[in-house]
């Protein structure tokens, strides 16, 4: 059924009125309407969600320039949408009920209603209405037999506004020009008569036939109502009737079984009201009973009783046990789900799942939740607009299909490459009893033989990580940030974190750093800045012909999100690496997304490089979850452009996922897969230096991999890198960590630096380091590499924190087809052209030519109309 009227409110000034309707009154009303602003969005995704049960929620979106925003204040539990022809078409496009939907004339004239209505199906709305006669006649002209009309007033009073609501339109008055008590505020509009404008009896004393309910709609008892005792129940907020014999009749005034008024409606004929009621007391009936057809029964009589017990169990009672022990309760639920999932006959469903809802019900009552708090939340769940994908969590799949996933099954899905070894005795990266690489002459192997050593090591099939990751981008999506916190408290364990971003300026207390550490951060900044600024290009301006002028610009991407890895190490280095560039391109949004702790909080050093490049804040947060906030946008997270920045697998997918959506609207800077290293060494090379680059690269995971090609190396040679390797590693704290990088790294042995380069493109390393004679001269040599270290001088380490050029490279083979990031990373490029008349007749004829070969006419007069050629 329609609502009888619908009181406008103010969200920043409703709960304190002057005059009017306070929120107790507006409650037994049940129906508001908002007017919502691009500014107010998220006060009323708060309203909605804090008013669930109390109002119907009407607003008014048609100033809304986001269909997305439009679609979650329905999704959050709007009644209905007030929306513009545009966004009409637009919704109903993405599915959305016509009956959620509320058309707003453009106009009040007759023709502006006749033309906007002309077809539509829609309820439809008329503003600020002044010239009520006009009003009337569309409405009788409409007839009944239409969708509804809301109708706001420009002045409204009682006797104008009855008028249109007695047409079946439905007023929409501000709730300080509404009263429930008419006698007290004569100006205002009275709520009652409002209420009662269409009622409708064919008893000779003019009463009016009432259903009293509970809040769950079982019936309490049938009374009767005059407009008098509907006024009276507004006015008190409780349930007065009108009795045949005594006139206002106050329930439980003398038994003190008083009533609390929920809401007051008609039925679909108007002819009968139906009080909804919180029933104090022994019960509704005069024979003390819950209702005048007897007891409660069912969940009723459940609830009824569970709520006795839970006042005044008796002593040593089951239920009471229930209420103290909250384990012995989690158990039964646990027991009786599963007794219900096995059951088979339809006697056995019942009887379990009778039993189930017995112990779940407990659970609520317990907890001062009551079936009514249940029925309302289910209602809301049923006006979703966005509908989750509803898998069951693994933990659960794995307990209803044997060949799902299992629990032993679901680690080594996740599990790294190479696992950390258990123990010293797990020989894991050993060879000979020492952590050494395999070692490989290539002149005594195959081709097959070398190209599968230098294999990268096995990662998760693609398909398997795309499964992982699309539900959790398609949460994100969906449900924004409950779900970002959701699965930050699941990934990150940062259970306490409360909200999942951290806004600029970032407080002073979370940068507290050593002298040295803010030092060493600011010297890096300052060289990858003068790195990147260096890159900056000139305007490119050519004149292809005379007359003919082309020119290229570059301007900034505007948004763009940097992920920052927190895994096993911290890694301010890659917020500098990614936002420096950023900054100087002139990026005007920089969101960093890194992983918190499990505190909540992140890494000072983070902090303070985001600081220092100017990021709008810090998404708290890694994963998948992470790149899908960054790329699709939530309530707090900011939506960007381009997503850049390292991660592991889950990451990298993500990445590649949201690159390749449409609706996403985002790109990415490169794939990637784990950090990797290649040393190309000679009889020149200091063993200590080299052994110290490889190790450099194995301390970053266990599925990182490092190559050394030794070029002409002795087995003496070759001993003492290998024993530089070992004597170096034993002493790192993360040992177990180069173990297992070792364990699939690999050394080759080759005669020429030419072979030696040949394999290293042939592999395209992220990190090519060259420790050999004249190292500057073989760079001509190097065809696919992300970065080069020239040199024995020149360790890896300087590229990943402060020699200047940037340490986001592409992994994996990529470098063969993709640059590491650099200014070009933020910037795109705008080409124009600008041609004078002169130029256009000496171009002009070839792009005719060319129009008139591919049949495209319009193309080709776009020329010849300008030169006056036929």
């Amino acid at each position: 059924m329609p609502p009888a009227l619908l009181a406008a409110i103010d969200l920043a000034t409703y709960a304190l009125p002057s005059h009017g309707l306070d929120p107790q009154a507006l409650s037994l009303i049940g129906n508001v309407f908002v007017h919502v602003t691009p500014d107010t969005v998220d006060n009323v995704l708060v309203h909605l969600q804090q008013s669930v049960g109390r109002f119907s929620n009407y607003l008014g979106v048609s100033t809304l320039t986001s269909i997305h925003d439009i679609v979650s204040l329905l999704d959050a539990g709007a009644a209905k949408a007030f929306v513009s022809r545009v966004q009409l078409d637009e919704l109903l496009k993405l599915k959305i009920e016509e009956d959620r939907l509320v058309l707003v004339l453009p106009g009040n004239t007759k023709q502006e209603v006749i033309d906007t209505i002309a077809g539509t199906t829609v309820d439809i709305y008329s503003h600020q209405v002044s010239d009520i006669e006009l009003m009337e006649a569309w409405l009788k002209e409409y007839g009944t037999d239409r969708p509804d009309v809301f109708c706001s007033f420009a002045s409204p009073n009682t006797d104008d506004v009855l008028r249109i609501s007695r047409l079946s339109a439905i007023p929409i008055i501000p709730a300080g020009s509404l009263t429930v008590d008419a006698k007290k505020e004569p100006a205002s509009v009275d709520a009652a008569k409002l209420i009662m404008a269409n009622a409708t009896t064919d008893r000779p004393d003019g009463l009016f036939s009432t259903i009293v309910t509970d809040e769950r709609g079982v019936a309490l008892g049938l009374v009767y109502s005059s407009e008098e005792s509907v006024a009276e129940s507004l006015r008190t907020g409780r349930g007065v009737y009108q009795s045949r014999k005594r006139g206002l009749w106050y329930k439980g005034e003398s038994s003190g079984d008083i009533q609390e008024l929920v809401s007051i409606s008609l039925d679909c004929d108007n002819d009968c009201l139906r009080f909804v009621v919180k029933q104090k007391g022994r019960g509704f009936c005069h024979l003390a009973t819950s209702t005048c057809f007897g007891q409660y029964s069912g969940l009723s009589r459940l609830q009824q009783t569970l709520q006795g017990r839970k006042a005044s169990a008796p002593e040593g009672s089951y239920t009471a046990r229930l209420f103290n022990d909250p384990q012995l309760l989690r158990a039964k639920i646990l027991e009786e789900a599963t007794e219900l999932c096995d059951a088979k006959s339809q006697q056995e469903i019942a009887f379990e799942a009778a039993d189930l809802l017995y112990f779940a019900l407990t659970k609520c009552i317990s907890e001062g939740v009551s079936l009514e708090d249940v029925e309302r939340n289910l209602d809301a769940k049923s006006i979703k607009v966005k509908r989750r994908q509803g898998d069951a969590k693994p933990a659960f799949v794995s307990q209803t299909d044997p060949s799902a996933t299992n629990g032993a099954n679901a680690k080594e899905e996740v599990k790294e490459a190479a696992s950390v070894p258990k123990s010293k005795d797990d020989p894991a990266g050993f060879q000979n009893d020492r952590i050494a690489m395999k070692r490989y002459i290539t002149s005594k192997e195959t081709h097959e033989v070398v190209d599968a050593a230098l294999k990268r090591p096995s990662q998760r099939s693609s398909e398997k990580i795309i499964a992982i990751c699309n539900p959790i981008i398609e949460a994100i999506k969906t449900r924004g940030d409950a779900a970002l916190l959701e699965l930050t408290h699941k990934f990150d364990k940062a259970t306490s974190l409360t909200s999942p971003v951290l806004r600029a300026p970032f407080p002073e207390s979370l940068m507290q750093l050593a002298p040295a550490t803010i030092e060493a951060i600011d010297i890096s900044f300052e060289n990858i800045r003068k790195f990147h600024a260096a890159q900056q290009d000139k305007p490119l301006v050519v004149e292809t012909m005379p007359g003919v002028v082309c020119s290229r610009f570059s301007r900034p991407i505007e948004r763009v999100g940097l992920y920052v890895p927190g895994g096993t190490a911290v890694l301010p280095s890659t917020a500098l690496m990614l936002g420096v560039p950023a900054m100087v391109a002139g990026c005007k949004k920089i969101v960093i997304a890194s992983p918190p702790r499990p505190d909540g909080s992140v890494t000072p050093e983070i902090v303070y490089a985001a600081h220092k490049v100017g990021a709008e804040s810090i998404v708290l947060a890694g994963g998948a979850q992470a790149v899908a906030a960054l790329a699709y946008g939530t309530e707090s997270v900011s939506k960007v452009d381009k997503i850049l920045g390292p991660g592991n697998q889950f990451v990298t997918a993500a990445k590649m996922i949201v690159s390749n959506d449409t609706n996403a609207g985002v790109s990415i800077d490169m794939p990637a897969g784990p950090s990797e290293v290649l040393v190309v060494a000679d009889a020149f090379a200091n063993p200590a230096f080299v052994a110290s680059d490889l190790l450099s690269q194995a301390e970053h995971g266990v599925d990182s991999q490092v190559i050394l090609i030794a070029v002409g190396l002795s087995e003496s040679q070759l001993f003492a890198i290998e024993d530089e390797l070992h004597n170096q590693a034993n002493a790192l704290p993360r040992v177990d960590i180069v173990r297992g990088a070792i364990e699939h790294s690999i050394t080759l042995v080759v005669d020429t630096i030419n072979e030696a380069m040949e394999l290293s493109n042939n592999y395209a390393p992220e990190h090519l380091i060259l420790q050999v004679e004249n190292a500057e001269k073989v760079v001509d040599l190097v065809q696919n590499a992300g970065s080069v270290f020239i040199g024995q001088w020149t360790p890896e380490s300087v590229g990943d924190y402060s020699a200047g050029v940037n340490h986001s490279l592409p992994t994996f083979g990529y470098a063969k087809q993709y640059s590491g990031v650099n200014l070009g990373s933020y910037i795109k490029h705008i080409t124009s052209s600008n041609l004078t008349k002169e130029g256009l007749r000496n171009v002009g004829g070839a792009v005719m030519e060319l129009a008139r070969v591919e049949e495209l006419e319009a193309h080709r007069r776009a020329v010849s109309l300008r030169l006056g050629v036929a």
